[in-house]
């Protein structure tokens, strides 16, 4: 599980094929200020709120980690396909302060942004989610964006706004948004479990 808080900014330097049966790609990521000291083999780290596992390590020579990711992953994300930045969070500990929100890592689906609209110091971001997820968002809801707990100002049918204050801006990929870009999108995890409760009561 995770928070939703970016701990850091990477970079994703290098994607190679495995050449396996299930066709996985090996990415090299640069960690920059994220510390790797109490990551081992096995943990997981959330990539533009992406849950993958680490398979490799290089503390020594430099601050990276590599990680496998399927085409399923691939296909139903962005961010992850090619070198770039992008925002992450090591695996929350029982002891943690919970900052933003549960996240699970599972993105479910991809949104377009509409709009990024400077207001002041902040920035006005309009995404548009797919239809399936458009009832998992409501009003001053949690929602995570690239791996980022946010807080919905309101929403349209599919369409919801967010405001982005400076300090969000500054510590995560988010500043490079433009009206257009690709988003992955995770609800709000209680919201999906009160759906569930409820559809049972129903059929019961």
């Amino acid at each position: 599980m995770f928070s939703g808080i970016v701990a850091a900014v990477g970079r994703i330097t290098h994607l190679s094929p495995r050449l396996d049966e299930n066709n996985t790609v090996r990415l090299t990521i640069d960690a920059g200020t994220l510390g790797l000291d109490d990551v081992a083999l096995g943990d997981s780290i959330a990539c533009n709120g992406v849950c993958l596992t680490v398979v490799e390590l290089e503390k020594r020579e430099g601050n990276s980690f590599r990680v496998d990711v399927s085409p399923e992953t691939l296909s139903c994300t962005v961010g992850l396909a090619e070198p770039g930045e992008i925002n992450m969070e090591k695996a929350l500990r029982l002891s943690d302060r919970l900052g933003g929100h549960l996240v699970s890592g599972h993105v479910d689906g991809v949104g377009e942004v509409l709009r990024f609209d400077a207001v002041g110091d902040n920035r006005l971001l309009e995404i548009r989610a797919p239809q399936a997820l458009a009832k998992y968002i409501a009003k001053k809801g949690s929602v995570t964006v690239n791996g980022t707990s946010l807080t919905t100002n309101d929403v349209r049918g599919t369409d919801f706004t967010i405001n982005l204050i400076p300090h969000t801006l500054q510590n995560t990929t988010l500043h490079q948004i433009t009206p257009g870009s690709k988003v992955n999108l995770e609800v709000d995890l209680i919201a999906r479990y009160c759906e569930r409760l409820l559809s049972c009561q129903e059929s019961v």
